[in-house]
C-alpha cells in the first residue's frame, strides 16, 4: 500500500556531432539529474558505430554506475539513459531499462515513460502470435509493437509512426536505431518530453532541469503526437499524430518535476507558488507561520505565505541521506521512520498557530505523523492546506494509484480527514484551480485522478503487477 505519490520515470538520449561531447559522462550527470523521477533502477545504452550495449542494475545511479562500471562502458555517438519508477512490473534488474533489442533490421534500444492502457490487450495479441517476452513491464510491449512494424516499413521513424497506430495510453520514449537517435510524445502529451542542444549535439531529456545538468540549451518541448528524430543530417520531425488536446498529467507541476525545470512552457516552480496563492484564497485562515512539507510543499507554501501575508519559514529539515532503501518492518519503526527523515524546527513551530502545506493526502497515514510531530514541538495549532484536490480516482497513465481502495478521501469527508490526522483544519485545492496553474494558455492537463473524467477511453481496471499474476496463473 502507498502513503504518498511515488516518482515517474526519466528518460534521456544524446546524439553527439561534436568529437569532444562523452554521451556516457551526459547520461551519468543527467541521471543524476532526473534522479528524482525514479529511484528504482536505471540504465545506460551506448551506440557504438551501430553497436548498441549498455548496463543497468536495480539502484540508485551512484550505486549502479560505479567508476569501474562506467569506464567499461563504450564511448559510442548515441546514449539513450533511463531511471525507474515501475507503474507496470514488479522491482526486479530485468524491468530496469532502456531495453536493447536485436532484430533482422538491426538493434534498438528504447526508454520508456508513462504507461500503456491498452497493454494487457496488445500483449496477449502478440504472446498469442509466438512473441516471447522476458520482463513484465509494458515497455516491451513498445518494443514488440515497433519492431514488428520495422519488418514492413522503410525506417525506424516509419516503423514508430505506425505502432502509435496501436498504442494507447501515456508513453514518452526516448530510442536508439543504428544510425538515429528518436523521440516520440503520445498524442495527448500525458509525459514530458523536451529538446536540447549541446555545441552541434542534440539531446533529448523528459525534464529540462538534466539539459542544464550537462551545460545544453533548451530549444523546446516535444509536442503531444510528434516524432522527432535526429541523425547524421540533422533534427526533423514528423507531426501527422499532433493535434489532439494536450493532457499533460498535472502532477508534474504539484509534485513529480523538479521546481527548476520548465514543462511545457511553464516554470514548475511557479506553477507551485501560483497552487500555493490559490489555496490561500480558498482557504484563508488565521495563523501566525507558513511551513511547508519538503521538497513539494515548500513552494506552495511560499505561494500561501505571499498572497496571505502570513510569515513563510523553514519547518522542517529533510533528511537527504534517507533513500528508497529504508526499511521499516513494523508500525513503530514506521513512526521512527518520519521523524528520521523529517525533523522539524521546534523554534519556529512552539506556541504558535501553523498552516501546514503539502503536495497530497493519499492514505493520511503520513500525514498523521508530520502532524504528530509539529504539536510534539510545541504547535498550538495545525491548519493543513494541500495543493492538489483530493483523490476520489485511479490513475491509468503511470501514477501509482492504481485503486480506490486506499484512497482516503473516496472514504471520508474532509471534516473526518481532518479529525483523522489531527489537523484543526484542512484544505484541498479545487478542481477549477488546479488546471490554471500553467502559465502557458496551450498547456492542458489530465485530472482524472480528481473529476473521474479521463481524456481518452480507460480500462475497467488496471493493476501495477498484472503481467506478474498472469504469469503466477499460468505458468509452470
Amino acid at each position: 500500500m502507498f502513503s504518498k505519490l511515488h516518482e515517474e520515470c526519466g528518460v534521456f538520449g544524446i546524439y553527439r556531432n561534436d568529437p569532444d561531447v562523452d554521451v556516457v559522462a551526459c547520461a551519468y550527470h543527467a541521471l543524476y539529474a532526473l534522479q528524482h523521477r525514479g529511484q528504482e533502477s536505471c540504465g545506460i545504452a551506448i551506440n557504438d558505430d551501430g553497436v548498441i550495449s549498455g548496463y543497468k542494475d536495480i539502484g540508485l545511479v551512484n550505486e549502479v554506475f560505479t567508476k569501474l562500471v562506467l569506464d567499461r562502458l563504450p564511448r559510442g555517438n548515441i546514449a539513450v539513459a533511463h531511471c525507474r519508477y515501475g507503474t507496470t512490473g514488479n522491482q526486479n534488474r530485468m524491468n530496469a531499462q532502456p531495453l536493447i533489442i536485436n532484430h533482422v533490421k538491426g538493434s534498438m534500444a528504447l526508454a520508456h515513460n508513462g504507461n500503456l492502457t491498452n497493454a494487457g490487450e496488445l500483449r496477449e495479441h502478440l504472446e498469442l502470435e509466438g512473441a516471447i517476452f522476458h520482463t513484465t513491464s509494458d515497455t516491451e510491449v513498445i518494443a514488440h509493437i515497433i519492431t514488428r512494424e520495422r519488418i514492413g516499413t522503410p525506417s525506424i521513424e516509419a516503423a514508430v509512426s505506425s505502432a502509435m497506430n496501436k498504442l494507447k495510453g501515456a508513453y514518452s520514449l526516448v530510442i536508439s536505431s543504428p544510425q538515429k537517435l528518436i523521440a516520440v510524445r503520445d498524442p495527448q502529451g500525458f509525459r514530458p518530453l523536451c529538446i536540447g542542444k549541446l555545441e552541434n549535439s542534440y539531446v533529448f531529456a523528459s525534464e529540462s532541469c538534466a539539459l542544464d545538468s550537462i551545460g545544453a540549451t533548451f530549444l523546446r518541448d516535444v509536442e503531444p503526437g510528434e516524432i522527432v528524430i535526429v541523425d547524421k543530417e540533422g533534427l526533423r520531425s514528423i507531426r501527422e499524430h499532433c493535434g489532439e488536446p494536450s493532457a499533460l498529467c498535472v502532477f508534474e507541476f504539484i509534485y513529480f518535476a523538479r521546481p527548476d525545470s520548465v514543462i511545457d512552457g511553464s516554470c514548475v516552480h511557479m506553477a507551485r507558488q501560483r497552487a500555493g496563492a490559490f489555496l490561500a484564497l480558498e482557504h484563508p485562515v488565521q495563523a501566525d507561520v507558513v511551513i511547508g512539507v519538503p521538497d513539494s510543499g515548500l513552494d506552495a507554501a511560499l505561494g500561501y505565505a505571499k498572497q496571505s501575508g502570513i510569515p513563510y519559514d523553514i519547518g522542517f529539515i529533510k533528511n537527504k541521506y534517507i533513500a528508497r532503501t529504508f526499511i521499516q518492518p513494523t508500525q513503530k519503526q514506521r513512526e521512527n521512520a518520519v521523524r528520521i527523515k523529517l525533523n522539524p524546527i521546534a523554534s519556529v513551530v512552539r506556541g504558535k498557530r501553523v498552516v501546514l502545506i503539502d503536495d497530497s493526502i493519499v492514505r493520511g497515514t503520513t500525514s498523521a505523523r508530520i502532524v504528530k510531530l509539529l504539536r510534539e514541538a510545541g504547535a498550538t495549532e495545525v491548519h493543513m492546506r494541500v495543493s492538489a484536490p483530493p483523490f476520489l480516482n485511479p490513475c491509468y497513465f503511470g501514477t501509482d494509484i492504481d485503486s480506490r481502495e486506499h484512497l482516503i478521501a473516496c472514504n471520508h469527508t474532509v471534516e473526518e480527514i481532518a479529525k483523522m490526522i489531527d489537523v484543526d483544519s484542512l484544505g484541498f485545492l479545487s478542481t477549477d484551480n488546479v488546471v490554471k496553474l500553467a502559465d502557458a494558455s496551450h498547456c492542458g492537463f489530465c485530472t482524472g485522478c480528481f473529476t473521474g473524467k479521463y481524456p481518452i477511453p480507460v480500462p475497467d481496471k488496471m493493476e501495477k503487477c498484472k503481467f506478474e499474476r498472469k504469469l503466477g496463473k499460468t505458468g509452470e
